[in-house]
């Protein structure tokens, strides 16, 4: 799309067209956990602006257009177009556009006499947000008219329902053609997740049957991921396990999202005000704000994201250690390469380093990413840390304020230092001391008693109700817990009422979508599932994704009369 919808030449160096991107929110969305501002660039993108913003016109650049394909939108392009802001359009649409609307955009054009200028006009069917290789969801804007507060609300209206299911639909159909696979429907009965699976059997079968227009036909199927045998897809409501959206959990990725500001894989924290240096009396400073992307770009993050937080604090400690080894390695090099002199021991040694420094020097740029990263990593641990150490202090506020007596606390707390300090091996002489951990600066003696509370807290891995649900349809096991799970082949002539699924050797790849949201507990542990079986590709999606401490609230409001 950002080559002008024609394949990009691999291996190419050649300049790329230099163009601007327009997008609505919406767009922007689905773009931003996938291509950073130097990505854009590289691939030509010169400025990226929102639809609605104040834009000045460039005349000699052609614009890629990214929205959505509501009134509001076209409105504006057709103003676009009448103001000649851009020398060409590319109008790509993230959901498809109805008939009507594209006629208001050709009738904007022939006014302004721009015909000619709007260059292509694309259904993208790209109206869901991925944020792994194997995690969707499905917005990011307006969420709550498709929350489980929505669709659980008790006075909701058959139309409200219709709007809300006939929304999910839509992203998910755009999901499968963006695959290229018709899948094999499971659901439970009675559910939203019902509904779902109703429709959507419903749109898939009616694109398949209109041959000229369909979207699984030819090339489209071959480019999917499942080009060799179709998906399965279970569909599950938010309301069979109401519980694990409720834990906090001590996996990075997840501990990160429960506790921080982390949406679209960017975690926005809070710099330290440094009221330190502050004169007495005077006004505390503003607190900084500081966003770090968590993609995949970061080697750190995809290795660790899925691990317990007291083992991601020892490997970035142990990242810094050998991050310092390979500096002070450089820094040995210089040292030597900086011999004055011309004696004959002199240009030896010279010779004999030449080679290791240039080693080293070459891997200069991958030291200061790694230092980048180290740096990135560390300050999001300490905000995880720092929130947790809040966290106990609340708990014994409230033990305190019920009338508990908190002296065992304080002496477990006193003995735990105290073994501590007894089994420290005792060194003599000259050693160099060992650096201070990574966490020194908010490690006293109460945070290291919480984390080796944290170390114990590691559950053992153990199938969650989603994983469990997946495993028996996937693997075709006869459980009661699916035994009545409803049965969808959008390719088959005539839809059938039934739970016997036609397709009896076990799937090789499969997408579990919760209806009602989902979060980073359940997704963890289907990727946790998916590593011990071999050939098995799984990939996760929800309607929305919530902490917590979003959950409760969404509860609460429900529970208000």
């Amino acid at each position: 799309m950002l080559n002008f919808n024609v394949a990009p030449v691999k291996n190419s160096t050649g300049e790329p067209v230099w163009k601007v991107l327009i997008y609505d929110r919406f767009g922007q969305d689905i773009i931003c956990p996938l291509l950073s501002v130097k990505e854009l660039r590289d691939m030509g993108i010169t400025l990226h602006l929102l639809l609605h913003s104040d834009r000045d016109p460039i005349p000699d650049v052609p614009a890629v257009y990214f929205v959505m394909p509501t009134e509001e939108n076209i409105d504006r392009m057709c103003q676009d177009l009448r103001n000649q802001l851009y020398e060409s359009y590319y109008l790509n649409f993230i959901s498809a556009i109805s008939r009507s609307k594209l006629e208001d955009i050709a009738n904007a054009a022939l006014g302004a006499n721009a015909v000619t200028q709007v260059a292509k006009v694309f259904d993208q069917y790209l109206n869901f947000i991925t944020l792994e290789d194997d995690m969707f969801l499905l917005c990011n804007q307006n969420k709550e008219l498709i929350s489980y507060r929505a669709i659980s609300r008790p006075d909701i209206t058959d139309t409200e329902m219709e709007t809300i299911m006939d929304t999910i639909v839509d992203s998910l159909f755009c999901f499968f053609v963006t695959l290229g696979a018709i899948p094999i429907i499971r659901c439970s009965r009675g559910t939203a997740a019902e509904m779902v699976a109703v429709k959507l059997d419903k749109k898939l079968r009616e694109n398949l049957r209109d041959a000229r227009n369909s979207l699984f036909t030819g090339d489209t199927l071959g480019a999917g991921q499942f080009s060799f045998q179709r998906p399965l897809l279970v569909l599950v409501d938010r309301n069979i396990d109401l519980a694990t959206p409720l834990h906090h959990t001590w996996t990075y990725q997840a501990l990160v999202h429960d506790v921080l500001d982390f949406h679209l894989n960017r975690v926005n924290l809070e710099e330290p005000s440094g009221m330190e240096n502050s004169p007495a009396g005077a006004r505390p400073k503003k607190k900084n704000k500081k966003s770090y992307d968590l993609t995949a770009l970061d080697k750190f993050w995809q290795k660790h994201k899925g691990s317990p937080f007291p083992e991601v604090a020892e490997s970035v400690q142990q990242e810094l250690e050998s991050y310092r080894a390979q500096e002070d390695e450089v820094k040995r090099l210089k040292s030597i390469m900086g011999i004055e002199g011309e004696d004959d021991g002199a240009i030896s040694m010279l010779s004999d380093n030449t080679a290791k420094l240039t080693s080293a020097v070459s891997s200069l740029p991958e030291l200061l990413e790694k230092k980048r990263l180290i740096d990135l990593h560390t300050n999001v641990a300490t905000a995880v840390l720092e929130h947790i150490k809040i966290d106990l202090e609340q708990y014994k506020k409230a033990l305190t304020d019920a009338g508990c007596n908190l002296a065992p606390l304080n002496y477990i707390k006193q003995w735990k230092a105290y073994t501590k300090m007894a089994s420290a091996p005792t060194s003599y002489g000259n050693t160099t001391a060992k650096p201070l951990g990574l966490f020194s600066r908010v490690m006293n003696t109460g945070s290291q008693f919480v984390m080796e509370g944290v170390k114990n807290l590691v559950l053992k891995q153990q199938n969650l109700p989603v994983t469990r649900i997946l495993d028996n349809l996937m693997e075709m096991k006869s459980n009661p817990e699916t035994d009545d799970y409803r049965y969808f082949d959008p390719k088959m002539l005539r839809g059938s009422d039934s739970s016997v699924p036609r397709n009896k050797s076990p799937f090789q790849e499969a997408i579990v979508f919760v209806v009602g949201g989902g979060n980073y507990i359940e997704y963890q542990n289907l990727v946790d599932y998916t590593k011990g079986r071999q050939g098995k590709h799984v990939l996760y999606g929800c309607s929305e994704l919530f902490n917590a401490t979003q959950f409760i609230k969404q509860l609460s409001q429900l529970g208000q009369k």
